[in-house]
């Protein structure tokens, strides 16, 4: 059995200032979302996915793991927005099991309302608060993170893997 190796005080206020941020962060973004678009951030980062693929579709799996979303999770959202006309789904011709998802018109026409306001509340509160030189860093050390993240996803046996592989 190994001993815990625990943070030192700098690392315990960099994790701590790290929390803040990325719970801030959430809330107030889906919060102007939800003021400005009557969405989610969680519609709308499953929306922009579709607007930027190729014809705006993408496979559920797909969707999912781009997401960081359960399957139980996706299909919820996709039935709603489904639901609402924002979305459609078919059978994957490639994939006998699986489902393709495409952006609608309606659904491309409430992204292209919601962006310019998403856009400006991203540019306020991240990069208009930053240095140039820290938005490189900031995209170092995400990808450093999340590079470690996928590492230790791999590593691990027990069954509680990242979320987005879970059925």
């Amino acid at each position: 059995m190994t001993s815990t190796r625990w943070l030192t005080p700098e690392e315990m206020r960099a994790w701590i200032d790290f929390m803040d941020c990325s719970t801030l962060l959430s809330d107030y973004l889906d919060q102007q979302l939800r003021r400005d678009a009557g969405m989610t951030h969680a519609d709308y980062s499953l929306l922009a996915r579709l607007s930027g693929a190729p014809d705006r579709t993408l496979g559920m799996s797909s969707l999912a793991e781009q997401l960081k979303f359960t399957r139980s999770r996706l299909t919820r959202a996709v039935v709603r927005l489904e639901e609402s006309g924002f979305v459609q789904r078919r059978a994957d011709p490639a994939d006998g099991r699986g489902q393709l998802v495409e952006l609608t018109d309606q659904g491309m026409e409430l992204m292209t309302k919601a962006a310019p306001g998403h856009v400006a509340a991203v540019r306020r509160v991240i990069f208009d608060a930053l240095s140039p030189e820290q938005a490189e860093q900031l995209a170092t050390i995400s990808a450093a993170i999340t590079a470690a993240l996928k590492q230790a996803d791999k590593e691990d046996t027990y069954p509680s893997t990242l979320p987005w592989h879970r059925r």
